[in-house]
């Protein structure tokens, strides 16, 4: 079976080969005029890692010094818990004008703007005298967040497109590696910079400036995203006369081939609100979306609460977090070969109910077990946004299933994290928010198994 999901995203060749081997035509323009897309292939590559590796910091080196911010803001836990939510809400709120931004000024310049506006609110918030200046400029960097995690496949499939797995595996892999190395690093770092949580947050500023800068190249990519939006040779005339009219593709798509040019018009922008797959693939992302953002927001002090000390606390939450390294980069491969990914959903949710489960009966015991537990869960998202790119056959509807995966995804996981914070401060005790967090897991293993099913948006609309 192939090594990848089919694709008729034209930078491919319409008679692809199997596995990740590179298709020869693939980098000359229709005009043909010389290749222009190859010597962008190494800035993408480089920015998507980059990016990744930025796609977390933010929220898990806050995670490591809640307890700080909290006494040095005068917080108390429900507030925290609103603290806690707010990085799925700004996914959902910003995550779904990503296509928008995309269509007007290309993929590639709205992730260089995210990184920038990252880099900003990173800066920013150190500085915040009270809770809603801290809260406004975590917000400004989780909207940078929003917008890239979003068009992180959309630059896979276009760039990439007969290596999917193979990128989006690496890509996780760097966002499971900023997560894990802010967890760690954090605390020692702020114990280095003399124990100021301000200077301990604001360091990581310096990474989200570094991921700026291979995303500028890419603005000079003008070629591609012109031929994105007409089409290419003879099918160029057809592509404006339907985009004029309304019927035709997503000006984010990627050049039309033969092939595509002949499939039926809604293939190419499905109305995903119309799929069961998307429903249920929006809230298996929202559900593992609750998960790791309850794990990452709420695990050290859990830990903490049980007489971990809070460096121990922090590097629990990084293994929780590395274990996405390795597993990042084999779920989406063994994903892409399999006809239902339904399997790899139950194992996940099975390693959750046995990390909550001991988290719930000996949390301080066997922390180091229930932290690889948790971490082999959360492998969950890389499974998601593979499953995004197989269930669309087409530039466009990726984009659009993207978004709309992520965006009701995350809407879903905004309650989490708060309810676990008013569940721990009215009730004084971990033992109902570890119970919620384990009832998640059955929930996440039905529409998981749902929205892992052979088939696309496309059949279903």
């Amino acid at each position: 079976m192939p090594d990848e999901p089919k694709t008729l995203d034209p930078a491919a060749r319409p008679a692809a080969t199997a596995g990740d081997s590179p298709a020869p035509d693939r980098d000359r323009r229709a005009d043909g005029a010389a290749p222009s897309r190859t010597r962008f292939l190494v800035p993408v590559t480089v920015g998507l890692v980059l990016a990744a590796l930025n796609l977390r910091p933010a929220i898990t080196s806050l995670g490591a010094l809640l307890e700080e911010v909290s006494e040095g803001l005068h917080m108390s836990g429900s507030v925290a818990g609103v603290l806690t939510s707010v990085p799925p809400l700004c996914f959902a709120v910003f995550g779904i004008t990503a296509p928008r931004l995309a269509r007007r000024f290309g993929p590639a310049a709205v992730v260089c703007a995210g990184m920038a506006a990252i880099f900003t609110g990173l800066l920013l918030r150190p500085l915040a005298g009270g809770t809603a200046g801290f809260l406004a400029a975590s917000a400004l960097a989780l909207m940078g967040i929003a917008v890239s995690n979003v068009l992180m496949p959309v630059i896979v499939k276009r760039y990439f497109p007969d290596r999917v797995g193979t990128m989006t595996g690496l890509y996780s892999m760097a966002l499971a590696l900023g997560t894990s190395v802010a967890a760690a690093a954090t605390v020692p770092l702020t114990d280095a910079l003399g124990g100021d949580w301000r200077l301990g947050l604001g360091v990581w500023a310096a990474l989200a400036a570094l991921a700026v800068l291979p995303w500028l190249p890419l603005l000079r990519d003008r070629d591609r995203d012109r031929v994105s939006r007409t089409g290419t040779g003879s099918s160029r005339t057809e592509t404006d006369r339907l985009s004029r009219t309304g019927t035709g593709p997503s000006r984010t798509d990627a050049p039309v081939s033969r092939t595509e040019a002949k499939a039926p018009v809604p293939d190419a922008a499905p109305r995903v609100t119309r799929s069961r797959t998307a429903w249920a693939l929006g809230a298996f992302f929202g559900l593992q979306a609750t998960g790791a953002y309850i794990t990452m927001g709420w695990m050290p002090q859990i830990f903490r609460d049980a007489g971990v000390p809070a460096s121990t606390a922090g590097v629990l939450l990084a293994v929780t977090m590395v274990m996405g390294v390795p597993l990042a980069f084999v779920i989406p491969r063994l994903a892409t070969r399999m006809k239902t990914q339904g399997p790899i959903v139950v194992a996940l949710a099975l390693c959750g109910l046995g990390g909550y489960t001991g988290l719930l009966l000996a949390p301080a015991a066997g922390a180091w077990v229930w932290a690889v537990l948790l971490g082999v869960s959360n492998c969950a998202f890389p499974l998601a946004l593979t499953m995004i790119g197989m269930r669309s056959r087409t530039g466009a509807g990726v984009v659009r299933l993207s978004a709309f995966a992520q965006s009701v995804g995350y809407l879903i996981s905004i309650p989490g994290p708060l309810l676990v914070g008013v569940l721990y401060q009215h009730s004084g005790g971990w033992g109902l928010p570890i119970a919620l967090m384990g009832g998640l897991m059955v929930p996440q293993m039905i529409v998981g198994i749902l929205a892992g099913r052979d088939r696309t948006v496309e059949d279903e609309c």
